[in-house]
């Protein structure tokens, strides 16, 4: 089993907003796709300028599965949340 962790830093301005999106809007969207088993939603303990950091963790089986998400459903899952919040919900991904 594999996981990519999406790590955000998400600006006090719209921190209760972005909560709320990740588990009623994205995280049931990025689920839909099929391509993943699960997924869960961690705070990041660690002392920060200002925001909170959160690591959005979705489990997957197979590499393949995660290279069809990201060049069918990524883009456009990205640019709804870059929309919505801009510069206030930084993101960078890993693979674990």
């Amino acid at each position: 089993m594999y996981t990519y962790n999406v790590t955000i830093s998400v600006d006090d301005s719209v921190h209760e907003a972005w909560v709320e999106w990740m588990r009623t809007e994205h995280i049931p969207e990025v689920l839909a796709t099929g391509m993943f088993v699960d997924a869960t939603l961690h705070e990041v303990l660690v002392e920060g300028d200002s925001g909170t950091t959160y690591a959005a963790q979705y489990r997957f089986r197979d590499p393949e599965d995660l290279q069809l998400y990201q060049q069918l459903h990524a883009p456009g899952l990205q640019a709804k949340s870059a929309a919505k919040f801009g510069q206030k919900a930084l993101a960078f991904r890993t693979l674990l």
